[in-house]
């Protein structure tokens, strides 16, 4: 029971010098700036259109920006979901994969048995 004593006296005194230091030349807070001045108005023709239509059991939702079809979200109902999307708006439809890296794996038959 001393040792204990002994021991919390002696991190008493130790650690003393480190709570009476205090550091030099604390400056105030700058004020808040005020907030930021109100966003324009957004344009409706920039809205997407989202159509969700079921197709033999999928639903594929295509999405237009003024009556452009950019993007079509397939998802089977036996499957893995994937997004169709014109990157060039030339009508090419380029697949991409959902929750995963956009590679694509060779499928080559090296050899037969």
């Amino acid at each position: 029971m001393r040792r204990t004593h002994a021991f919390l006296a002696m991190l008493a005194l130790a650690t003393a010098p480190a709570l009476a230091q205090t550091p030099p030349d604390l400056q105030p807070l700058p004020a808040v700036p005020p907030p930021p001045p109100e966003m324009a108005p957004l344009d409706a023709a920039m809205e997407p259109e989202v159509t969700i239509v079921q197709r033999d059991g999928d639903t594929v939702e295509e999405h237009r920006i003024g009556g452009r079809l950019y993007m079509i979200r397939v998802t089977p109902a036996h499957g893995v979901p994937y997004i169709l999307v014109d990157h060039q708006g030339d009508g090419n439809f380029a697949r991409q994969s959902i929750g995963g890296p956009p590679i694509s794996v060779p499928m080559w038959t090296i050899g037969t048995f």
